[in-house]
């Protein structure tokens, strides 16, 4: 098992004793009717394998974006665990990436896990080139030697079909779609085992968003890592995940392989959904 999320949440607020119990999907809200706590992420447990693409859908608000900043530890999480990869200490305890400290979370962000943002600018650098970018994650992880950062960055530029001549252009002269592509490869040139991926196609024309989907997965098909992708779009979780999540008001609704949950659904919510694209 690469991720194992158990017991998970987020809440916003002052929170008290009945915030989980009162919100979630069964009652139909986010908002603890205590405490008027706001329950983005309510006891989560889910499970990614190695290699596996993992997909989250939900309506805006239902907390898919919040989980997976609670993976990659943008946000702090109230409560619960994460377990990554068999991370142990020195007596072989597994580790809650949860409570690592900041130097460790900052190591597990360079080599191990990646994200691509909606919006390039949160997963680049505008002030630094394409190539820049791309060797600063190199460089993240640890390589120091500048022949091999400038040859890492010329193979990822190389492996996102860009044309290495544009490698010392800034992201402001790129267009939306090749800014996703430049972070995509930023993204990847450490290697991680792990990549998570919010939203990467949305605002971007319908032809781009094709093309950034079949390069992602020739890439996770080249390289072998896992992926977690939120979209509310369930072509784009048809087209790239095996396994799909349902979510609403924090909760998990459905958990199953992707094919059956589109041809299938059991939870109304989930069937709501898939109705709504058809």
């Amino acid at each position: 098992m690469l991720l194992d999320v158990c017991n998970v949440s987020k809440i916003y607020g002052p929170s008290c004793n009945r915030c989980l119990d009162l919100t979630g999907s069964e009652a139909n809200r986010a908002i603890c009717p205590v405490c008027n706590s706001i329950v983005a992420i309510n006891s989560i447990n889910l499970t990614a394998e190695h290699n596996e693409i993992l997909g989250i859908v939900g309506e805006s608000g239902s907390g898919k974006s919040t989980l997976l900043q609670l993976i990659y530890q943008d946000i702090s999480a109230s409560s619960g665990t994460i377990f990554f990869n068999g991370l142990q200490n020195d007596r072989g305890t597994p580790l809650n990436i949860l409570d690592l400290p900041p130097s460790m979370v900052s190591r597990l962000k360079n080599k191990e896990m990646s994200m691509i943002y909606q919006n390039p600018r949160l997963g680049l650098n505008f002030l630094f080139s394409a190539g820049g970018n791309i060797a600063e994650r190199i460089i993240g992880s640890g390589e120091r030697r500048y022949e091999e950062i400038r040859k890492g960055s010329l193979d990822y530029i190389d492996r996102i079909e860009m044309d290495s001549s544009r490698i010392d252009d800034y992201p402001e002269e790129f267009s939306g779609g090749q800014q996703q592509r430049i972070q995509i490869a930023k993204a990847l040139s450490s290697s991680p085992k792990l990549l998570l991926l919010d939203e990467p196609t949305t605002g971007l024309d319908v032809s781009v968003q094709a093309k950034i989907l079949d390069l992602i997965k020739e890439l996770q098909q080249e390289m072998g890592f896992s992926m977690i992708i939120v979209s509310h779009d369930l072509g784009v979780i048809n087209h790239l995940t095996d396994i799909t999540v349902v979510m609403k008001h924090g909760t998990l609704v459905e958990y199953g392989l992707t094919d059956q949950i589109l041809e299938d659904p059991q939870h109304p919510y989930t069937q709501l959904l898939v109705s709504s694209i058809l």
